[in-house]
């Protein structure tokens, strides 16, 4: 059976490549926010949770391969990874569908964090000059896709490496 087969140098440098991948992601996300000035709506933090689960998800995954922990183990965190995955590139077609308006969003879409009042500002007056961003409007778009795709399109490449190397027999 594939899940007593032994694991290898692919499974080692397929889990590296995914949590670098997952961590250049995020990272990114993270740079548009905060030094593009890109805020993020509720679906678009929500976004993030896979990301913040699967980094150190991959992590002990590579560890468990370099080290050749039991293939079973190694095998079932690849498999785990990837229904992350899937999960993750679900979730942005269902964000990139509201933003195109093929289907409705959640009535509550908001921001998911208060904005940042400088020090000695009024609180309320802060308030009422906020915005929060609507989840069915990209603030981005690259290549004609909005962030929200490219977390599909990238979730979606990362789940098949992961189901790949979890169901690879490895030959060395």
């Amino acid at each position: 059976m594939f899940l007593f087969s032994p694991t290898g140098k692919l499974q080692t440098q397929i889990a590296s490549a995914i949590a670098i991948i997952l961590t250049l992601t995020i990272g990114g996300a993270l740079l548009f926010q905060h030094v593009g000035g890109y805020v993020p709506c509720m679906l678009c933090y929500q976004q993030r949770t896979p990301y913040y689960v699967g980094i150190p998800l991959l992590v002990l995954t590579a560890i468990s391969a370099g080290l050749r922990l039991p293939p079973v183990f190694t095998r079932g965190l690849f498999i785990l990874g990837g229904l992350l995955f899937v999960y993750s590139a679900g979730f942005g077609v269902y964000h990139a569908g509201v933003e195109w308006g093929w289907w409705a969003g959640p009535a509550d879409c908001g921001i998911g964090s208060a904005p940042i009042i400088p020090q000695g500002g009024n609180v309320l007056e802060m308030l009422d000059k906020y915005v929060a961003p609507a989840c069915d409007h990209a603030a981005l778009r690259i290549a004609g896709i909005s962030l929200a795709g490219w977390n599909a399109v990238i979730s979606a490449a990362l789940a098949i490496a992961a189901f790949y190397a979890g169901f690879k027999r490895s030959e060395a």
